[in-house]
């Protein structure tokens, strides 16, 4: 590959969702009369940000309002004019009976509860197959479920392969519901997920409630502990054996706030491996390989907040996104971006964080994805260049994009979900 070849970009981590009104005609009709009076009065609590933050930088999903959720051609153009050939898709916008006023909110307390907001989620799956079906070649969508009725989310599951998505999310409300993954009554579920050769996704948020509920403390708290709540699910599966019988099984963590503490947790998890009082207490089928060995063939880490420290740190798997349409995502700095964080990196490396690491986990076809890169992706020329201070963007001025963090005299750990 000489200087002048174009990189094919996957972004690993985009945002979208149809504007709040748009979900009526996937929703079953008989939620509509009850999504009527939802929609009147809901309150995105994102929304309450945009005074605190100026246009253009606004944290997290305060983008809940930009048409690059989904007005598709737009999302391409806009895409393309950043060096992207293709990116994978994680909700943005509040899918119908989320409730009002919530960052991120516990799972359904009762029944009727539950039926209403997965009859939501399943509204926001058949918006997302169709957003995804308007340019299938450079999107893969995940169906989002919830764990409650293991058999319900079988079904939506087999529904999404059947449909056209690339993998399978579970809400953040999981985090807050304190749900164990590595309970043996989800294995039917893992099995079916493997089968299928969709991965199962986690997307790191801050685990917080209603302040009515939670109180005016619970956004912060969330903020510290997000770190933990981003990487717990991996002891649960690699402990529970999961990925010892279901070998195919596939799991990401997306946008962990510390690359760092991924590789603590897998040492000390080795390290149990020896301790013979841990031995002592473990009654399951004897694990066959180290905790990090699984971690390497099974586990996948989609844009890490500090790429290049995860990367120069050794963890594997890893995946650079763009964050779109988030303020704190790299638009419209995307080339700066890699630029900051893969000068200096050997090419090969950065084809598998930029390309072939995302293309064999999601089956993004490289041979239909090189004639659009060829016009709109950035040269190994470009990415190899050091960005120089002079060029790049005022970080928090003009971008919140933590790449760009270290220009200003900022770490990336101090940062946290203040970005």
């Amino acid at each position: 590959m000489d200087d002048s070849t174009r990189h094919i970009v996957i972004s690993t981590d985009g945002h979208c969702g149809a504007d709040i009104l748009d979900y009526k005609p996937f929703l079953e009709s008989r939620y509509h009369e009850e999504f009527d009076a939802w929609a009147s009065d809901y309150q995105d609590a994102w929304g309450a940000l945009e005074d605190a933050v100026p246009v253009g930088r606004r944290i997290g999903v305060a983008s809940y309002t930009d048409p690059l959720n989904w007005e598709s051609s737009l999302r391409l153009q806009h895409n393309h004019g950043q060096g992207i050939a293709a990116e994978v898709l994680f909700p943005n916008t509040s899918p119908p009976f989320f409730p009002s006023g919530a960052i991120s909110a516990p799972g359904p307390a009762n029944a009727k509860e539950y039926e209403y907001r997965f009859a939501g989620l399943r509204a926001h799956n058949r918006w997302l197959a169709e957003f995804c079906n308007e340019a299938p070649a450079q999107r893969a969508g995940f169906a989002q479920v919830f764990l409650d009725d293991v058999d319900a989310a079988i079904a939506e599951v087999r529904w999404a392969k059947q449909a056209g998505l690339k993998g399978v999310l579970l809400p953040s409300d999981h985090v807050l519901m304190m749900a164990n993954l590595y309970y043996p009554r989800y294995d039917p579920f893992w099995e079916v997920c493997a089968d299928l050769e969709l991965p199962v996704h986690r997307h790191g948020i801050k685990a917080t409630e209603v302040i009515a509920v939670g109180g005016p403390g619970s956004p912060l708290v969330g903020s510290v502990e997000q770190p933990f709540y981003s990487i717990r699910a991996i002891s649960h599966l690699i402990f529970a054996g999961v990925f010892e019988r279901y070998p195919k099984l596939k799991f990401v963590t997306t946008e962990p706030p510390d690359g760092s503490g991924i590789l603590s947790l897998l040492a000390r998890m080795d390290a149990m491996m020896n301790d013979p009082v841990a031995l002592a207490l473990y009654k399951g089928d004897p694990l066959t390989r180290k905790p990090s060995e699984y971690f390497a063939t099974n586990c996948f880490v989609g844009n890490p907040f500090d790429l290049r420290s995860a990367y120069e740190r050794g963890l594997p798997n890893l995946m650079w996104g763009s964050d779109l349409p988030h303020g704190e995502g790299t638009s419209p700095y995307s080339v700066e971006a890699m630029r900051a964080v893969f000068a200096g990196v050997p090419e090969i490396d950065i084809r598998k964080m930029l390309t072939t690491t995302a293309a064999d986990l999601y089956g993004f076809d490289l041979e239909v994805l090189r004639p659009i890169a060829d016009r709109i992706g950035p040269t190994l020329a470009q990415i190899s260049t050091p960005l120089g201070r002079d060029e790049a963007p005022q970080y928090p001025e003009d971008t919140r994009c933590v790449a760009f963090a270290e220009f200003a005299g900022v770490a990336v750990k101090d940062i946290g979900m203040s970005a």
